[in-house]
């Protein structure tokens, strides 16, 4: 019996590699890893698959089987239960979308895999590609790309291309695996709570939620996945056959391991409620095809995937051996594609390692540059000119942060590492103006403190300085992973701080430093300039700085939108039409519109858009065609736009959202440069999930919509009939 199912693991591998990979050579490498495979899995006792099927599983010297190390990768490498290594910390994820360019992504992505590599790490639990509900009550926004299903899978790929490596370099010395996470529909929780109750359709899955995992399984090649804490439709991601072997597996061609995330097939019984006993979640887990028990810390209650759990329910059902098998064989083979069995592990010197390069830390600071967003700027206080200013008071309790003695910086962002070393914005600032202008630092507040006891000394800065940098926010005390929140108002005495400063009567820049959109109504009435910088890594002040003296010209754009109070969420540019009669879909006491919208960001220049063209204005529904669009600098100084492209099918068969993100570039352009920007208008821009779950398009009319952000004020429009 146990024969006939291996062979049918390799039959069923060896099908994969030839059907979906048209290079014979590659083909031929995964069958003599399958064949390896079968063969080491028939010398494994039951005690040595089981123990296979843990994050850490440590290496079994009898059979040469290889230890597979993980850690985290999100914005650069951290071990999670280790600080060494001074590794790079490159901007938080909402921060690297923030550039709109997938390409910084795919580098920063490469360079973490050689830091982990240098650390023996193969294995890394990211990227995030969870879309935003629209609710930033959640924490763990600054972790995705953001609420556009289309920006977070062209990230994604960009992500998982460079981390895992693509052709001849997939999995190589240089490259590590991939994990693609929390499959799926995490953030679309009731209550914005991490982790909460959900409930949805299945077309908004689809939509919504599922495009970027399809990209990052057919595309990308992901080796990993890790299912959700939640549930879909009452049943718990990590037992849900349909998701993860219907969906995933079956529809979309997975071929990876699956691992669970944090303790989540013991939740099974100890948070769902659904298996009385360890054993009956293990097995649940199991046939659903969850391969590898993550439990961070190895707590031995726990885990589910051990001896102690397994051993005896499996030696008396035989029937269940086969999902031990393939569970183990999928992670093997993960080891042999790996390189591992090839190389004896590397000893590292967890005092002396360093592992983060210099051109890391450049490339950390380039992007950085590229990610500050100017939401902001009248009067054009912005940029300041040193040769004006011989004081500046710099205040905000997220303007400066020591040296942690235990941890990371909270001003790097959640799954941070820790680096050789930080640059806050008062540092940056210091910097930058050297000894021609005067410094006046106050802290002002602590984040997390009602304490007003440092506002006269910070208001007293301010009355003595030209101008006033004030930087606020939040930071991982307030934000992450675990840390949701009731209320997006500035946390503590910020927003009385803001009033204060205000009243100095001084030029004030408010620079944000945080996780997640804030309801910062004050700030966006009465402070002429605003800066959002997320969390920009391990150069965070130098960047910072260069955008306050003008040697940089902000050119991110907003991935989320903001709203103006907490009682709007979720508030996010995918909208369905609101209803039309009597209560005309506005809120009878507040705007219903974003504070700032998805896709929005100044520039210290200005761009014209002209009207945009259609290669073919008419096209068969299997037909493509491009649209194309002028932009003009109009202003004095060289500067980036994103250029943005929507579709809306006008009428269709079902419900859809008001307009779709299909295409962005961004583009530099000097002063009167003119550059024209093309997007494809083909299936994959067009299509519709109709009725029967099927993608296709329906003839009709089509919107296409270009421009600088979502705003409709902000778009140019043009429109495609489709026979």
């Amino acid at each position: 019996m146990k024969k006939t199912i291996l062979t049918c693991f390799v039959a069923v591998l060896l099908f994969s590699c030839n059907s979906k990979n048209g290079n014979q050579e590659v083909s031929q490498e995964d069958a003599e890893i399958a064949q390896k495979v079968e063969r080491l899995i028939s010398e494994m006792t039951l005690d040595e698959k089981i123990a296979e099927m843990t994050q850490d599983a440590p290496a079994n010297d009898r059979l040469g089987i290889p230890y597979m190390k993980y850690g985290e990768a999100l914005h650069g490498l951290w071990l999670v239960l280790d600080y060494y290594g001074n590794t790079t910390v490159y901007p938080q994820a909402i921060a690297a979308a923030s550039t709109w360019q997938p390409e910084l992504v795919k580098k920063m992505a490469s360079q973490t895999a050689l830091e982990a590599r240098a650390l023996g790490v193969t294995h890394c639990y990211s990227p995030n590609l969870d879309v935003i509900s629209g609710d930033p009550r959640y924490g763990r926004v600054e972790e995705s790309y953001g609420e556009d299903p289309y920006l977070v899978s062209r990230m994604g790929v960009a992500f998982i291309e460079g981390l895992q490596g693509t052709g001849d370099e997939r999995f190589d010395e240089n490259h590590v695996i991939a994990t693609a996470k929390h499959f799926i529909g995490y953030p679309e929780n009731r209550r914005g709570i991490n982790g909460g109750f959900s409930d949805m359709s299945e077309r908004r899955l689809r939509e919504v939620y599922l495009p970027p995992f399809e990209a990052a399984v057919k595309e990308a090649k992901v080796g990993s996945i890790m299912p959700g804490h939640q549930d879909y439709n009452g049943v718990p991601n990590h037992m849900n056959t349909w998701l993860l072997k219907d969906i995933l597996r079956d529809e979309l061609g997975f071929d990876g391991f699956i691992v669970s995330d944090n303790n989540d097939i013991a939740r099974l019984g100890t948070m769902h409620f659904i298996a009385e006993t360890r054993t009956k979640s293990a097995i649940l887990g199991l046939k659903a095809g969850v391969d590898m028990d993550l439990v961070i810390g190895k707590n031995e209650e726990l885990a589910a995937y051990n001896t102690k759990v397994l051993k005896d329910t499996i030696t008396q059902n035989p029937e269940l051996v086969k999902y031990i098998d393939k569970a183990t064989s999928r992670i093997l083979t993960a080891k042999y594609k790996l390189g591992l069995f090839d190389n004896e592990p590397k000893e590292i010197d967890t005092e002396t390692v360093d592992a983060g390069k210099k051109e890391h830390q450049e490339f950390a600071y380039e992007m950085a540059k590229k990610a500050i967003i100017l939401l902001k700027n009248d009067n054009n206080v912005l940029p300041l000119d040193l040769s004006k200013i011989k004081s500046l008071a710099v205040i905000g309790p997220n303007a400066h942060e020591e040296r942690p003695t235990k941890g990371t910086y909270s001003l790097l962002g959640g799954y941070s590492g820790l680096p050789p070393f930080y640059v806050s914005a008062l540092d940056g600032i210091k910097s930058k103006v050297g000894d021609k202008v005067k410094i006046n630092y106050a802290k002002g507040c602590d984040l997390l403190s009602n304490s007003k006891a440092g506002f006269p000394k910070a208001i007293e800065a301010a009355k003595k300085s030209d101008a006033v940098i004030l930087v606020i926010g939040g930071s991982r005390k307030t934000g992450g992973e675990g840390v949701d929140r009731a209320d997006l108002d500035l946390y503590g005495v910020q927003k009385e701080l803001v009033k204060a400063i205000h009243k100095t009567g001084k030029p004030v820049v408010a620079v944000l430093i945080n996780g997640r959109p804030l309801s910062i109504n004050y700030v966006a009435e009465n402070i002429p300039s605003i800066l959002e910088t997320w969390y920009l890594g391990m150069r965070s002040g130098d960047a910072i700085a260069d955008a306050i003296f003008g040697d940089v010209n902000p050119g991110g754009k907003l991935t989320v939108s903001f709203p103006r109070s907490v009682g709007q969420v979720p508030v996010t540019y995918l909208e369905r039409p609101d209803f039309i009669g009597s209560g005309k879909g506005l809120f009878k006491d507040a705007d219903k519109s974003p504070l700032f919208p998805f896709g929005y960001g100044l520039s210290y220049t200005t761009f014209k858009y002209g009207t945009p063209k259609l290669d073919n204005a008419t096209i068969n529904a299997d037909g493509s065609t491009s649209v194309s669009v002028e932009v003009t600098n109009t202003g004095e100084r060289a500067g980036d736009e994103v250029v943005q492209m929507y579709v809306r099918d006008d009428f269709a068969s079902v419900g859809r959202y008001l307009k779709l993100l299909k295409g962005f570039e961004r583009i530099t352009l000097n002063p009167g440069e003119t550059k024209t920007v093309s997007f494809n208008l083909g299936f994959d821009e067009l299509n519709v999930l109709n009725q029967d779950m099927k993608k296709v398009v329906e003839p009709g009319t089509f919107t296409i919509s270009v421009g600088s952000s979502s705003l409709e004020k902000d778009l140019q429009k043009v429109i495609l009939n489709v026979k």
